[in-house]
C-alpha cells in the first residue's frame, strides 16, 4: 500500500494470487484480476470487481503494459528453473506499469515453505529424507514422497543479485528478521 498507493481508478493483475487475499482489505482498485494455473474457488462478490483466470505466469496473454500495477507474492520461486523465473519477470515487466514482486529471500537460514534451517541450502539429493522427515512442514503436513519431490523440484528461493538480474528496471527493497537477516526480497516499480 505505501509502495504503491493504489486508486479506484486502477486495474492490477495478481499473477498466482487468489481472489480471497484482496477481499480481507476494503476496496481498493476499480478492478482486479487474477491469474492462476488452477481455478480460482471463490465467492463471488461484486463490491470488489475481480476476475479470474487460468493461466501461467511465464506466458501471459494480456497485451503489453495492459494494468496499472501487476503484482505478485511469494509466487516466481515456485515456477521452477530459473529460465521459467526470467520468464515470468519479463511477462511481470511487460504487462505492468508499476510492479510490486515478493519473493523469499536464499540467503535467510529459514527455508519458509518447510519451516527449517538451512535445508535450502543443502544439495538437492538430501533434501527430500530432510523435508519429509525433519522439518515442521514434514511432520504435520505428512506429504508423499511424490508431492515433497514436486515442492523440492519447483521451488527455487532466489538471491538478492537474483532478484537485481531479473527485474533491472525495478528498485530492490529487503524485509528483515531480528532487523538483520534478509528474510524477503520486493522488487518495486512505480
Amino acid at each position: 500500500m505505501r509502495l504503491l498507493s493504489p486508486r479506484p481508478d486502477q486495474r492490477l493483475l495478481d499473477v498466482g494470487g487468489n481472489p480471497t487475499s484482496w477481499m480481507i482489505h476494503p476496496v481498493l482498485l476499480g478492478a482486479i484480476d487474477t491469474v492462476n494455473i488452477y481455478q480460482a474457488d471463490w465467492q463471488l462478490n461484486p463490491e470488489y470487481h475481480i476476475r479470474t483466470f487460468v493461466g501461467d505466469g511465464c506466458a501471459l496473454v494480456f497485451p503489453d503494459k495492459s494494468y496499472d500495477i501487476a503484482f505478485s507474492n511469494s509466487v516466481i520461486e515456485h515456477v521452477g528453473s530459473w529460465e521459467r523465473q526470467q520468464a515470468f519477470a519479463k511477462e511481470i515487466r511487460r504487462i505492468g506499469n508499476a510492479i510490486w514482486v515478493q519473493t523469499p529471500a536464499f540467503e535467510c537460514p529459514i527455508e519458509p515453505h518447510y519451516l527449517a534451517p538451512f535445508v535450502h541450502w543443502l544439495p538437492k539429493s538430501v533434501q527430500p529424507k530432510i523435508v519429509r522427515w525433519l522439518t515442521p512442514y514434514g511432520l504435520l503436513q505428512k506429504p508423499s514422497v511424490k508431492k515433497v519431490d514436486e515442492m523440492i523440484e519447483t521451488t527455487r528461493l532466489l538471491t538478492k543479485r537474483e532478484v537485481r538480474e531479473l527485474f533491472p528496471d525495478c528498485e530492490i527493497h529487503t524485509e528483515r528478521l531480528l532487523g538483520f537477516i534478509p528474510k524477503s526480497y520486493i522488487a518495486f516499480r512505480k
